[in-house]
């Protein structure tokens, strides 16, 4: 979850990697670091933000035109100036920056200690650059094939660049389990952990693959297999514009990205659908039809938003195609011991692609004989290459850490594959289905109305952000929205909140119900609108503060409600495109007025890449 920027070519190296190292920022912001070849080896690194570096290094001699940095999200050992990266090894002739998780580091650290390697900091990275050197020296070999070796005796995930005192116009990149880019330009190479901090120099890349070893030397690229085996890599072309990683005149990404979903929504059905016609195509998906159509289970992993994704596809997917659904966290799934059959499709949802958990539970499944299906947002992520087929969602970038427009993205090609399999199924009939996608196509015009109400929502915030506890409570498919809304207010302003489905409320959760309690109830009108009424109710015979989502026109849950926020009406199987929205808001509004770090909260990070 560390973001790694590398750069070697005719530029000034310094001011390239600090302001990767800003774009990377959302993937860990603890510590932060740089290593320079500038007459020799130089390393400096700082606790806390980018900013701190770059104004730590504003004194000292970077010119040079190949180095390295690292931004910190601490797994082992807290967030401090020693632990963070780059670090020496022994000699401090070599340097590592490291993302990812060495499991056997423990064992590998009493060994090395026994050799006489001695060690600064807590990090398990420390022990990787450590090992290298061993090698390089005991073998009498060269760096690059010292790093191959290593690669062989470590355990678990990274993505690596090493840098070294004795060549310096030479870069060495590693992965396994963690994201690597290289970018592609005239006379000059990047590294980077994703193509963000790429993109203003070159739109030419290359996607590591697992246990390759990438070689900068010279102005050459080699990659080689962990095998030791020359491979010719496939360059990507971007298609990702600057502008789209810019704040573009608002405060946070976060708002930026909540104002974006009419758009991502949009870019996501576009192409794949056509009202007039009923017609539904998914590149992804026709290959594997009759699979989908003769699946007599589908299998979702995810994890945190991505899991409330998925949650609402198990609803959509029961509802339209008539197919068992399960729902696992991916965290889970892995380690107890899933039946798993080659009759079982699994869908791997995941925002970056990257997710360590997510994978690990793809390769689980593909060990047993169960096609894997990817939804992400990344292109040439490594979901999207260990799948047996997928969707992207075209959501675009997503800065800001807290999930937005990635989950109504997901739900919109989660929705679209719902409508599918159904059609293909014979289980939605041809009428419905047209309703549907008519009425898909009119979400974004609805978002857009929605996010009208933000000044509104303004105001309940200016009400609430003092509170300590908030319960948010849905039914059906809004169910996942409740989950959703209260993930979104305990990531950004630290707010402790539960979702539940409403009817649950009686079994436990509404002991906490006092006059103290903001109780947030999406309550549109649909099937089960009468039973949420009830529920409703229920809150405010107990004093409870009640905000209420409600579809616009209704009158009977406003008369009960504290605060009332309206939405437009729509299908009961696509209202949560809508009830997210001003959820979505109000987390944002409170945190911004709590003084809390919207884009970068505290103790997390953008893409998990480690389990």
């Amino acid at each position: 979850m560390c973001g790694i920027v590398a750069y070697v070519g005719h530029r000034e190296a310094c001011p390239i990697i600090i302001k990767g190292l800003k774009r990377l920022e959302y993937r860990g912001y603890d510590s932060a670091g740089i290593a320079l070849m500038n007459g020799g080896l130089s390393v400096y690194k700082k606790k806390g933000k980018v900013a701190e570096l770059e104004a730590f290094i504003s004194e000292k001699d970077t010119h040079s035109n190949i180095g390295m940095g690292h931004t910190r999200w601490a797994t082992h050992g807290e967030p401090n100036d020693i632990n963070a990266h780059p670090h020496y090894s022994t000699s401090k002739n070599i340097a590592i920056i490291h993302n990812g998780i060495i499991e056997n580091y423990a064992s590998l650290k009493k060994l090395l200690i026994e050799k006489g390697h001695t060690f600064d900091s807590d990090t398990d990275s420390e022990v990787f650059i450590n090992l290298i050197e061993d090698i390089r020296v005991n073998n009498n070999c060269t760096l690059p094939e010292a790093v191959r070796l290593a690669m062989h005796e470590v355990v678990g995930a990274y993505a690596i660049v090493v840098l070294s005192q004795d060549s310096p116009n030479q870069l060495i990149a590693a992965r396994k389990g963690s994201p690597l880019v290289v970018g592609v330009g005239k006379g000059e190479y990047f590294l980077a952990s994703d193509a963000t901090p790429i993109i203003e120099y070159t739109n030419d890349v290359i996607y590591l693959n697992d246990f390759e070893l990438a070689v900068i030397n010279n102005g050459e690229l080699e990659i080689r297999s962990k095998e030791d085996v020359k491979q010719t890599p496939y360059v990507h072309r971007l298609e990702m514009a600057l502008e789209s990683i810019e704040k573009g005149g608002y405060e946070h990404f976060m708002l930026k990205e909540i104002y974006e979903q009419p758009r991502s929504i949009l870019d996501s059905m576009r192409g794949r659908m056509i009202a007039e016609s009923g017609h539904l195509m998914m590149g992804g998906v026709r290959e594997y039809e009759n699979k989908f159509a003769n699946a007599e289970r589908i299998i979702i992993v995810a994890c945190g938003t991505s899991w409330h994704a998925g949650l609402v596809a198990e609803y959509l997917i029961e509802d339209l195609a008539r197919v068992p659904v399960e729902v696992e966290y991916a965290s889970e799934f892995r380690y107890r011991n899933p039946i798993i059959t080659e009759k079982d499709i699994v869908i791997a949802i995941s925002q970056s692609g990257e997710t360590a958990d997510t994978l690990a539970a793809i390769e689980l499944a593909k060990s047993k004989g169960a096609t894997i299906f990817g939804i992400c947002n990344v292109v040439g992520s490594s979901i999207a290459r260990a799948t047996d087929a997928g969707a992207y969602t075209h959501a675009g970038p997503e800065i800001g850490v807290a999930s937005t427009k990635a989950f109504t993205a997901q739900v919109t090609v989660l929705t679209i594959i719902a409508m599918i399999i159904g059609s293909k199924r014979g289980a939605l009939e041809t009428t419905k289905l047209r309703q549907m996608i008519a009425e898909l196509e009119n979400i974004p015009a609805k978002v857009e109305k929605a996010l009208l109400l933000n000044d509104q929502i303004v105001e309940i915030s200016e009400v609430f952000k003092n509170a300590t506890n908030f319960l948010y409570l849905g039914r059906g498919y809004n169910f996942p929205v409740a989950l959703e809304g209260a993930l979104k207010l305990k990531e950004i302003s630290y707010i402790h909140a539960e979702g539940y489905p409403a009817a649950e409320m009686k079994h436990g959760p509404i002991a906490l119900i006092d006059e103290q309690m903001p109780v947030v109830v999406i309550a549109t009108k649909d099937s089960s609108y009468e039973k949420i009424v009830s529920n409703v109710q229920e809150v405010k015979a107990r004093k409870g503060k009640v905000i209420a989502i409600v579809t616009e026109g209704d009158t009977t849950i406003p008369s009960m409600a504290d605060y009332v926020i309206e939405i437009p009406e729509t299908s009961e199987h696509l209202m949560p495109l809508l009830s997210v929205i001003p959820l979505q808001l109000l987390s944002y509004h409170i945190a911004v007025m709590r003084g809390c770090n919207v884009d970068q909260p505290r103790n997390l990070a953008k893409s998990v890449t480690v389990e």
